[in-house]
């Protein structure tokens, strides 16, 4: 059965978009409506289509909806006009075989590299699950269990069946398992093992670029950082979650005074350009090691990835200048 059928489509090319509306199917119950615009509107920008949600262009059953409502089989999406690519029209995405660290039937669980997006959007073109649906076409389905941000490396759990997919969704939802990142900070950490608990607000810039703020209207976020090892005046962390809120280790680690190395929203940037100088041009944010159930069999996942060989050379650089 399909994902969701079309009532309206795009007009011909050079004619101006319109609305569609869109029934929702089985496959596509329980995802989030922002996650299914994101996928259904390729290449249009997310801030354009949060704008939408926010402003009630976009309609589930004819009513106004949040951008965390979960669809349900049987729902009709009113998909407003955003500038859609033209009915018929194929982007060529290359393939990519990214690095696997774990697959079965169910998953497959792959080392991110930093620079690379999970998905398309926000002015990238494609990314992580649309290179590996390219690389994969015999893949019946392929779907982000959760996401990275784009200058974040390391695991990423890819489902390769709809009920593995809801299982992981219901996992975070619960708190289960554990994600745990290694982050090297400007600063001298004190502090063998601390627990960061600070409520996170989103918010747009006036470019519509998203950024999150410690804010006492935000959701609860609680982070757990522990020192590994100290570097002169940078530390090497490790940062376990609690909560899933956007850019949280990020935000929670520079609100605390030790913002990420290399961090170019919340970091210093006279900190990230003497990096770069060194010829370490992305942020020290690796996601290193995964803790969780199996989503279909209950099987405790023990799944690692080590440190990218840019992030080792920069500690070693770091270590000799001690």
């Amino acid at each position: 059965m399909p994902v969701f059928s079309k009532r309206k489509t795009n007009p011909p090319s050079g004619e101006r978009p319109t609305v569609r509306l869109l029934d929702i199917g089985p496959e596509a119950a329980g995802q989030r409506v922002d996650n299914f615009l994101i996928r259904v509107c390729k290449g249009v920008p997310k801030s354009h289509i949060y704008k939408a949600i926010r402003n009630g262009e976009v309609r589930v059953n004819k009513g106004r909806v949040q951008a965390d409502y979960r669809l349900e089989d049987g729902d009709v999406v009113r998909v407003p006009p955003l500038r859609l690519p033209a009915v018929g029209e194929v982007r060529k995405v290359p393939p990519l075989a990214f690095p696997v660290v774990y697959e079965d039937d169910a998953i497959v669980v792959v080392d991110k590299p930093a620079g690379v997006a999970v998905h398309g959007g926000s002015g990238v073109s494609f990314g992580v699950i649309e290179q590996l649906r390219a690389a994969r076409p015999e893949a019946r389905f392929l779907e982000l269990a959760h996401r990275l941000d784009r200058e974040t490396s390391g695991l990423l759990i890819i489902a390769k069946q709809r009920k593995a997919l809801v299982a992981l969704h219901d996992l975070m939802r619960e708190r289960g398992g554990r994600k745990i990142y290694q982050a090297l900070v400007v600063g001298d950490w004190v502090n063998d093992r601390q627990h960061i608990r600070k409520p996170l607000l989103k918010w747009l810039t006036a470019g519509g670029e998203r950024r999150v703020k410690v804010d006492a209207e935000g959701k609860l976020a609680h982070t757990i950082v522990s020192r590994l090892r100290r570097y002169g005046s940078y530390t090497l962390v490790e940062a376990e979650l609690r909560t899933g809120r956007t850019h949280q280790i990020r935000v929670h680690l520079a609100s605390s005074g030790f913002p990420i190395v290399g961090d170019d929203k919340y970091g210093v940037d006279a900190i990230r350009q003497q990096f770069a100088r060194l010829g370490f041009k992305r942020m020290f944010l690796h996601a290193s090691r995964l803790q969780i159930p199996h989503p279909l069999s209950g099987e405790l996942l023990n799944l690692e990835a080590p440190l990218p060989e840019e992030c080792v050379n920069i500690l070693k650089y770091l270590e000799q200048q001690k």
